[in-house]
């Protein structure tokens, strides 16, 4: 039988408390031990905790001293809320958590979280996918005092593809992005610095590849900040979607019978479902 469990990976989304998922609030209310990233993620999400538990900023702590928690926990039969910034899944550093604790046979689960580029596509009130733009969206970074970029990965390959890019951890690398970008995309290519979405200080500084990182040095943004790239960011005069278009049929919307309009009445004012002569 599967072990119920007792280690909850929680997306606590881009920093608007009421981004959580409701089971990653619940998950929150009930857990005795709450361990979170103090510097990402909002104050009043852990506050939810219960009264009397154990709430702990990881910032300062080692995976090592992380675990440690994880593990007086497991050991006093308490569940565990480990809460991340954003979807745990992107940059969360939680698959080396996660083999540890299966070496250590801890059952967990992962709850996801709003993601920082749909967040920051929200508050730009901006489509990262239009027609005959662009229908791919790719997550990076670049290399700086991390690990270095898999072969193949680099921002100078990525750029070949054409597509919208939401390149993580990289704002104060700007210089680098414009000129790994600008030979494929063009340096009047839309670019824009999204600054702790959801938080009280957001900022949106919107460019273009040649002139982003001047914007950003003079709004002195240094940290917290997604950096997106792409036409898709300033098109206009696209073509709809095919979605909602009269002459795309799919299952949900079948191809009609000739002389039946979208009512489902024909030209002589039946209503074909039997409802009898309608009324003008």
């Amino acid at each position: 039988m599967t072990e119920t469990p007792r280690v909850h990976f929680i997306g606590a989304g881009p920093g608007a408390p009421d981004l959580i998922t409701l089971r990653g609030l619940r998950l929150i209310e009930r857990c005795p031990v709450c361990l979170y990233a103090g510097s990402l993620v909002p104050a009043e999400i852990v506050a939810a905790a219960p009264a009397g538990a154990r709430v702990l900023d990881t910032a300062p702590l080692t995976l090592d001293e992380i675990l440690a928690e994880i593990e007086r926990a497991y050991a006093d039969g308490l569940e565990v809320a480990r809460v991340h910034s954003g979807d745990p899944s992107l940059y969360g550093a939680i698959a080396e958590q996660m083999r540890r604790l299966d070496a250590l046979g801890i059952a967990y689960d992962v709850v996801p979280g709003v993601p920082a580029f749909a967040a920051a596509a929200a508050a730009l009130k901006r489509e990262l996918t239009l027609p005959d733009v662009s229908q791919t969206v790719i997550l990076t970074r670049t290399a700086m005092k991390a690990s270095a970029m898999p072969k193949g990965e680099e921002l100078e390959s990525l750029g070949r593809s054409g597509a919208t890019l939401a390149i993580h951890l990289s704002v104060r690398n700007l210089r680098h992005v414009r000129e790994a970008l600008t030979p494929h995309y063009g340096a009047d290519c839309p670019a824009i610095v999204a600054y702790r979405v959801g938080w009280p200080d957001q900022a949106l500084i919107e460019g273009t590849l040649a002139d982003i990182q001047d914007k950003v040095r003079a709004a002195k943004i240094t940290r917290t900040a997604l950096v997106l790239v792409g036409p898709v960011l300033a098109a206009e005069g696209f073509r709809d979607s095919a979605l909602y278009d009269a002459g795309h049929v799919h299952v949900l919307r079948p191809r009609r019978k000739a002389g039946v309009d979208k009512a489902g009445v024909d030209k002589a004012g039946v209503d074909k479902a039997g409802a009898g002569k309608v009324s003008g």
